[in-house]
């Protein structure tokens, strides 16, 4: 929100006006003295067509600059798209949210002429101010100020008036092709996907494929699955698959649909899975004046009680939402309530609440309400120290009771009390009695889905899942029929084509006390009003948001989804911008192929929260669903609602509307624990890796050194070898060498009786049939000697242990020579001699 501005401003205040000279206006409870005169001249301006600020497939229909908007006293360029009504703020280029509002979610839109009033005998020559009124259905009301003598007010004013109104259902900015990304699947998969979570089928896979072969009628020992109304003959408003007793038939079911209001016959919306108490929905029966009974009803109700486990019948309570004097009235027209002697042991109990008529004029006072004592005020003043001004709700202290007895007088509360109240005596019923409940009011739609679906909310904690909220929503609001295209003011399909319901009074939004009393401004003329809405409008989808709220403010540890999440919901559901709420009934959606143009909310809610994960503000950081697995009862002391901040303060007071403060320090604290296990994980895993990588160095560590030790071994051995021989070799009075080549060279030094010989001895021999064989051809063994006598025999006479006696040889033909001993061939390879198996005695010890 723009802080107030100064008198050097480009618009001024009431009260600033009139201390920077300008002429002022009759009675301090009006609109403000705009300056337009202060607003320079602006240039003609780029389109803004492809800014970034546009969503995709949004284009620029209008623009208009040098607008005001009044609720801040802030200038800037209102532009109009084929999906919302944008305003830029005029220094930044900044949306500004206030003035933002989708096209759907404006209720009417007014022209609007301030005269100022003045003592001067100037009035003449001062132009009137033309304003721009637009009045949403998300709580706030908006003023835009136009400058004099330009066309700027009527170009927007006309292309809200085209946008806001198209002339067949698929000119809405849902059917877009490009917002189709966000699919999902069918409608009708999802719904039987419920219900086999209720019967306990879960197990089973749901597909078209089932749907399209009418495979999908399960059951379990009380309920089933039936497809008598796969085509919507019999209720039009009903899902193609509804759960009853299983021991009603389809006929039976048919007969009985024709005694209830529009055929919306008793069908089961929720069964306890142990006690099997069920909570039923239906609409008002046809008894009329005549007090008429059906058979087949009154035996489609006593199945749906049951027995108890004693074999005593179930209590039957009949909860009728409307007041008496109302069923009784709908008596006369036919309709009317069950009477408690034609159905066994039942109770009829009537809630009192009032009808859509009711609601929609207690939203509007409540509306009006917080915009004549908000902050941010359509006319320009505040509640509270406006500009430095002492006033409080556009008066003196005074007025702060009188504010109090508006807000009671809007009924709003009281109305939400009704419901909570009526929930929560429903849940008590099936929770601590197990009993059966079955709930109406006229139509079934609009008072029977609030009771149901809060009721299921406070029974089953899955309901108070983001996932069973879902499943929740489609059940018992979209599958079972509530007319959202009328409720919510949307296009709605008849059946000569498509059509927007028009409204029935063209008369403008109704002022407050304190503005009719000025007399400062007037009202063009009646045609300037123009709306969505038509008399079928009713917040009654909004006015259950506001229970669940409530139930959160109450409970803020037992839901998974926050007040956010709630707001982001709404305001989905408002704008249009996806199909999951067009129409009203899953007929209609079917028969258009509503989810198959139309992208789908709930996977463009899930993509918002997968950015962030659970930090994101769409999850609660106090959820606790261990502590909260059972049915919540909320005794009658604790279901006194109040605003809701998040929702009806967000326009009028965004101050105090952000009043989450603890929430968003425990979401932030929430969001360094989560950052922090993270990090701890990382830490964990590289530990674990690097302990691992030391152990796989350990073993590597000892396979080296195991390596190294026989290597070690290894060279000792060769060197006690090594040095063995040489002492052999040098007692016989020959110089031995060891190369850095590995061989042995041995030279043999005696009396030379002859001509040096050379002797040259390759280990081979021939086999007997005459062919060499080379036992080691890698091993040659050579000998140098000096001497004519025999060097084999010499060695023999010294050093072998194993001649005979007699001096004869035990290896004829020298075969010691051929196993390679290494005193024969006085050329060796040492290579070979480690593989030479050789006695042990050969060597003597030091």
């Amino acid at each position: 929100m723009a802080a107030p501005k100064s008198c050097s401003s480009r618009s001024t205040s009431l009260r600033d006006a009139s201390d920077c000279g300008s002429p002022k206006m009759e009675g301090t409870d009006s609109w403000d003295a705009l300056e337009w005169t202060k607003i320079e001249s602006i240039p003609r301006y780029v389109s803004l067509s492809n800014f970034e600020f546009l969503l995709e497939e949004e284009q620029v229909v209008a623009e208009g600059h040098g607008v005001v908007l009044v609720n801040t006293d802030e200038a800037g360029s209102l532009i109009v798209t084929n999906f919302r009504l944008l305003f830029l703020s005029e220094g930044t280029r900044n949306v500004i949210a206030l003035g933002t509002i989708p096209l759907a979610t404006i209720e009417k839109f007014n022209k609007i002429v301030v005269k100022v009033q003045s003592n001067t005998r100037q009035l003449d020559k001062t132009p009137p101010r033309r304003l721009l009124q637009v009045i949403g259905k998300d709580m706030r009301i908006i003023v835009f100020g136009f400058r004099p003598r330009t066309k700027q007010r009527r170009v927007i004013f006309d292309a809200l008036l085209r946008c806001t109104k198209p002339a067949r259902l698929w000119d809405l900015y849902a059917f877009l092709p490009g917002l189709s990304k966000f699919s999902n699947t069918n409608p009708k998969v999802r719904l039987l996907g419920e219900y086999f979570r209720m019967l306990g089928k879960s197990s089973y896979h749901v597909s078209m494929y089932m749907i399209e072969r009418g495979s999908f009628t399960l059951s379990n020992d009380l309920w089933r699955i039936s497809r008598v109304n796969s085509n919507y003959t019999m209720c039009q408003s009903y899902p193609f698959a509804l759960i009853i007793p299983k021991s009603i038939s389809d006929n039976e079911v048919l007969q009985a649909s024709s005694f209830r209001a529009r055929g919306r016959l008793p069908v089961v919306s929720w069964c306890h899975p142990g006690t099997g108490a069920v909570l039923a929905r239906s609409s008002q029966p046809l008894v009329g004046m005549m007090n008429m009974r059906s058979n087949t009803d009154e035996k489609l109700v006593a199945a749906l009680c049951g027995k108890l486990e004693d074999g005593s019948r179930r209590k039957l309570y009949i909860a009728d939402a409307r007041p008496r004097k109302n069923a009784l009235a709908n008596g006369a027209m036919g309709g009317g309530s069950e009477s408690s002697s034609n159905y066994f042991q039942s109770e009829v109990v009537f809630f009192g609440i009032d009808n859509i008529h009711a609601m929609r004029d207690s939203f509007a006072r409540l509306r009006e309400y917080l915009d004549t004592h908000g902050r941010t005020s359509s006319d320009g003043m505040s509640s509270f120290l406006r500009h430095g001004g002492w006033t409080w709700g556009g008066g003196n202290l005074s007025s702060m009771s009188a504010s109090v007895l508006t807000l009671g007088d809007s009924g709003w509360l009281l109305h939400i009390h009704s419901v909570l109240a009526g929930s929560a005596w429903i849940a008590a019923r099936v929770a601590m009695e197990t009993a059966c409940v079955l709930v109406h009011c006229s139509d079934g739609w609009d008072r029977t889905s609030q009771l149901v679906s809060l009721a299921n909310l406070l029974l089953d904690p899955y309901y108070r899942t983001i996932a069973g909220f879902q499943a929740l929503v489609e059940k018992d609001w979209l599958a079972f029929g509530h007319p959202f295209s009328d409720r919510v003011g949307m296009p709605s399909v008849c059946s000569s084509g498509y059509e927007l319901p028009r409204q029935s009074s063209t008369g403008s939004f109704p002022s407050s006390p304190m503005r009719q009393s000025s007399g400062t401004f007037t009202s063009q003329t009646p045609t300037s009003s123009h709306g969505q809405t038509s008399n079928h409008y009713s917040p009654i989808f909004l006015q259950w948001i506001d229970c669940v709220s409530q139930l959160l403010r109450m409970y803020p540890s037992a839901f998974e989804f926050s007040s956010a999440f709630l707001v982001d919901f709404l305001d989905c559901v408002l704008s249009c911008r996806f199909g999951n709420f067009l129409c009203n009934s899953e007929k209609e959606r079917q028969q258009y192929n509503v989810f198959e143009a139309c992208g789908c909310m709930w996977p463009y809610l899930a993509d918002l929260r997968a950015s962030e994960g659970v930090s994101h503000v769409h999850y609660n950081v106090f959820y606790e669903p261990s502590k909260y697995n059972g049915p919540l009862l909320p005794p009658a002391a604790a279901l006194a609602p109040t605003l809701w901040p998040q929702f009806h303060l967000r326009w009028a007071c965004p101050l105090e509307a952000q009043a989450g403060e603890i929430e968003a320090h425990c979401r932030k604290m929430a969001l360094k624990n989560s950052e922090m296990h993270k990090a701890k994980e990382l830490a964990e895993r590289n530990a674990k890796e690097i302990t691992i990588a030391m152990e796989s160095l350990s073993v590597e560590f000892q396979n080296e050194k195991q390596l190294g030790s026989s290597a070690r071994n290894m060279a000792k051995r060769t060197s006690k070898e090594n040095m063995a021989i040489k002492r052999a070799i040098q007692s016989l009075g020959y110089k031995v060498h060891f190369p850095g080549s590995g061989d042995c060279v041995v030279d043999i030094e005696s009396n030379p009786v002859g001509p040096l010989q050379n002797f040259i001895y390759a280990s081979s021999k021939k086999d007997s049939d005459g062919s060499e064989h080379d036992k080691r051809q890698d091993l040659c063994n050579s000998a140098t000697t000096m001497e004519g006598d025999n060097v084999f025999s010499r060695v023999c006479e010294n050093l072998c242990p194993y001649r005979a006696r007699d001096g004869g040889c035990r290896w004829p033909n020298a075969g010691c020579a051929q196993l390679r001993s290494q005193f024969v061939g006085l050329r060796a390879n040492f290579d070979a001699i480690d593989q030479l198996s050789i006695n042990d005695s050969y060597f003597k010890s030091e």
